[in-house]
């Protein structure tokens, strides 16, 4: 390491501490919701040949998140790690992506973790493998006392309203209400009792990494009222003077719910 990176690397330091100081008392979100992107071009920026060595760095630095969350006091997280879109991709490309996935829901769920996990997505468009291991892990965490960590597989905001309208319809007519008494009571609540985030607080803040300022569809009934944070960062190079970063333009924020 030359001096100039380790005086860099030393002033960073100072500088998060400070940004750490001044976030006590501050206003914290309890949901954070993080669209984990840029693996693939910060692996090609270093010019590494193999992009998914960038998803298994950008697999790595899920943990160091979930602790930083952990000392901030947040107390969900969603990762948004697989669109309905990227499903779509060649065998060759998608499978290894998601072994990687399959890795990190393992890696969570392994001992000395506290979190609790939930697969959050249209499992039935995965691979029965990847399914199996996503229950796994939600079912070995069920009891744990830490945060909850949603892990986005497969999910698609639209694809989740479709299926809440669908098991919502599916209840009503289990129950044998009518479709005219269905539309007389009908409300926005009933929709998000139906969500795959159901029981959970909506995002407060949406950070997303690698310097795209849209939602890709992440959560898209949940963030009506959401912050979003966008970095220029690549994921794997995200750290947590970043993470400080973000929650510091969340709490000089003032919140306004309806306007």
């Amino acid at each position: 390491m030359g001096l100039r990176q380790t005086v860099r690397d030393g002033l960073t330091r100072i500088y998060e501490r400070r940004l750490a100081r001044a976030l006590v008392g501050a206003d914290v979100p309890r949901h954070v919701g993080v669209i984990i992107d840029g693996n693939r071009r910060w692996a090609r920026a270093i010019g590494l040949e193999d992009v998914n060595a960038g998803h298994r760095v950008g697999a790595d630095k899920i943990v160091d998140l979930l602790r930083w969350c952990d000392e901030a006091g947040v107390e969900v997280v969603t990762l948004f790690l697989l669109s309905t879109d990227n499903l779509q991709r060649p065998e060759p490309e998608l499978t290894p992506l998601l072994r990687i996935i399959e890795g990190v829901a393992c890696d969570l769920a392994g001992p000395g973790r506290n979190w609790q996990l939930r697969a959050v997505g249209a499992l039935e468009l995965l691979p029965a493998e990847t399914v199996a291991v996503l229950k796994e892990a939600e079912e070995d965490t069920r009891d744990r006392p830490g945060a909850s960590v949603n892990l986005a597989v497969g999910y698609g905001g639209r694809r989740e309203i479709a299926d809440a309208v669908r098991s919502l319809l599916a209840e009503h007519a289990g129950r044998g209400t009518t479709l005219p008494e269905l539309v007389e009571q009908f409300d926005v609540e009933h929709i998000s009792e139906h969500l795959y985030t159901r029981g959970q607080p909506d995002p407060d803040l949406v950070i997303r990494t690698s310097g795209e300022q849209r939602l890709s569809g992440f959560l898209l009934w949940q963030t009506a009222h959401s912050e979003f944070y966008f970095t220029d960062v690549y994921w794997p190079d995200f750290r947590r003077v970043d993470f400080l970063r973000a929650l510091r333009d969340y709490s000089a924020r003032h919140r306004r719910f309806g306007g």
